[in-house]
């Protein structure tokens, strides 16, 4: 069984749900981001999404486009992200870590061997936004061998046919986005959220999670009651991008986003005791 697969029936036991920050790794410089992870680990996530910078991130809205500049700038590589996640293991073997990224840097990088480096280096999952359904096939297999779960995308735009395909093809969990948009986008329909939910799982036992436009405490509490995990990534990413044009030192960036994150966990398990006791 994965981390992540342990992670999930461990929170499904205990009757909470996942909560998954997403941060770029080397934003807003690669000597923050290790100090960051065990922040947010502390403050009350169960797993950790580390966003890989790309130059052209066509999911991501502008302040996740802003933390890939501001890490690029520092010359952060793929090879440099699982160096993170290769230190951050060294304090913890626990939490489980999903690379979030784009394809090119992986081909760049010859799929098998990235595949080899990320298991080596402690990675658990790896979601590559912009693998389609078609070219999957060669891609989630060779990650599979290596022991990475593929997690996969489903948009709110996605057929039923093709539901089915992508949820054949995942592993770990199912990432879905909550918008028609990018990463930030303004407005979150939750009520909505629960219907489209139910098809999913109708094509699935794999836990389900929501992110895009989960931006505070109230919402992740209310996304929390339909879906088995929250994704929160803009809102995170905006405060490093505030601390960082104020020079803040990385204690003080770890501080304000971890306690961000703190203030979702807390909203989402007042939840769940609510919900077990009704």
């Amino acid at each position: 069984m994965s981390l992540l697969a342990q992670r999930f029936e461990a929170l499904r036991a205990d009757g909470r749900k996942a909560l998954i920050p997403y941060i770029t790794a080397g934003d807003p410089e690669p000597g923050a981001t290790v100090g960051l992870l065990h922040a947010l680990v502390a403050a009350g996530a169960d797993v950790l999404e580390v966003g890989v910078p790309f130059s052209d991130p066509m999911a991501d809205g502008p302040v996740i486009q802003g933390a890939c500049e501001r890490a690029l700038a520092h010359g952060t590589s793929l090879r440099d992200v699982l160096a993170m996640v290769a230190e951050f293991r060294e304090r913890d073997a626990e939490t489980p870590v999903v690379l979030m990224g784009y394809l090119n840097p992986v081909e760049a990088m010859g799929l098998a061997r990235f595949a080899a480096a990320a298991a080596e280096a402690g990675v658990d999952g790896v979601l590559v936004v912009d693998l389609t359904a078609e070219e999957a096939p060669e891609v989630t297999p060779v990650l599979a061998e290596a022991g990475l779960d593929a997690v996969r995308l489903i948009a709110p735009t996605t057929s039923e046919a093709r539901l089915a395909t992508i949820c054949d093809q995942a592993a770990g969990f199912l990432y879905y986005v909550s918008l028609k948009g990018v990463t930030g986008a303004a407005s979150l329909d939750v009520g909505a959220l629960d219907a489209r939910l139910e098809a999913v799982r109708r094509h699935t036992t794999l836990p389900v999670a929501v992110g895009f436009g989960v931006r505070t405490p109230e919402i992740a509490a209310a996304v929390a009651r339909v879906a088995d995990a929250v994704v929160v990534g803009s809102a995170l990413v905006a405060r490093i991008a505030e601390l960082a044009g104020q020079d803040a030192a990385r204690e003080r960036i770890e501080d304000e986003v971890s306690s961000l994150l703190a203030d979702m966990r807390r909203a989402m398990d007042a939840t769940a005791v609510s919900e077990a006791s009704e």
